[in-house]
């Protein structure tokens, strides 16, 4: 109840902070729906930001929502946003020009830190489980699944996964294109069968959904080794991780999914000076942000270069030096 409160007054305080513009001093972080976790983690950060840097510093930042990922990378280089939460898949293909971004290679922004594992959420109406796995997606060949909005992380590793299990989204579903909460609200109507919903457990729409329907009324599917291993061959970014019992309403049963890193990234030309100062002001600061989102404890200066598929900003490699971290050749900034 207290860090429920907690993330209540924080949201609050981030809703009376907002500033329409983007820059040295005024940061703005681009995350995603309200329903997940980048939004609340992100109002966090800023929150944080703002608490530690306004008065000696004049930095002040503000979280925002978004589509995700995909439109985070476009509000980075239309100086729309200064920092973003992203999924490594997005931010792999986007920098490389590989997938969506096949041939239009994005070189806009640079990494920060990696935050906490994204965790993949399939949930799905009881009443098309056989198997409690992803195979059980064919039940629901033909019908409506959500799979996140358009333009989304949440769409784009969605397509990934479903494509590696052999699945063609666009084919084998009536695809809907909703947030979180949206998706998990026509779950309970009975209007789509099934959703994609990608976040640090435990995401709010999935405790929603289990307070509401319990194991009885859905659950969120199993990814055997098989099919993780198949995901792998092609994204070797995913790897398991299992929901304990009890993170959700009346889960009764450890949920064996996978998961990819979130990772923070900024403008590439944001001052090294800023970026120093947020980086460090993160680190020292731990306890604030896991007190917001339980997510967020998983972050450490040890696991903090884990799973970064773009280099670094030179103001955090910076502050990872200082520490005594050894940045891998390809992280180094370019």
């Amino acid at each position: 109840m207290k860090k429920f409160l907690i993330l209540t007054l924080v949201l609050i305080l981030s809703a009376f902070s907002y500033t329409s513009y983007a820059d040295d001093k005024n940061l703005i972080i681009a995350t995603a729906t309200p329903g997940g976790t980048y939004y609340p983690v992100g109002v966090a950060i800023g929150t944080l930001i703002s608490i530690k840097l306004k008065a000696s510093k004049g930095i002040q930042a503000t979280a925002i929502n978004s589509a995700g990922s995909g439109e985070n990378i476009s509000m980075m280089k239309k100086k729309e946003a200064d920092l973003a939460i992203l999924q490594s898949l997005f931010a792999l293909e986007a920098y490389n020009g590989e997938g969506l971004y096949a041939g239009k290679p994005e070189k806009d922004f640079r990494s920060i830190t990696m935050l906490w594992q994204n965790v993949e959420h399939f949930p799905i109406l009881k009443e098309y489980v056989k198997t409690g796995n992803m195979s059980d997606l064919a039940n629901l060949k033909g019908k409506p699944f959500s799979i996140g909005k358009r333009g989304s992380g949440t769409e784009g590793s969605g397509r990934v996964i479903l494509s590696a299990l052999g699945y063609n989204p666009d084919k084998d579903f009536r695809l809907e294109f909703l947030d979180y909460n949206q998706s998990i609200d026509a779950m309970m109507n009975k209007r789509v069968g099934a959703a994609n919903i990608p976040a640090g457990p435990p995401a709010s729409a999935i405790t929603q959904l289990y307070a509401q329907t319990g194991e009885k009324g859905a659950i969120v599917l199993d990814f055997t080794d098989e099919q993780l291993n198949k995901i792998r061959k092609t994204h070797p970014i995913w790897t398991r991780f299992v929901i304990k019992a009890g993170t959700y309403p009346g889960q009764t049963k450890d949920i064996n999914t996978i998961g990819q890193p979130n990772i923070l990234v900024v403008r590439k030309d944001l001052s090294e000076e800023t970026v120093y100062l947020v980086t460090k002001t993160i680190y020292e600061n731990l306890q604030f942000l896991s007190n917001i989102h339980p997510a967020t404890k998983e972050l450490s200066l040890k696991e903090a270069l884990d799973g970064l598929p773009v280099p670094l900003h030179p103001g955090a490699a910076k502050f990872y030096k200082e520490k005594g971290i050894h940045i891998p050749a390809e992280l180094m900034p370019n």
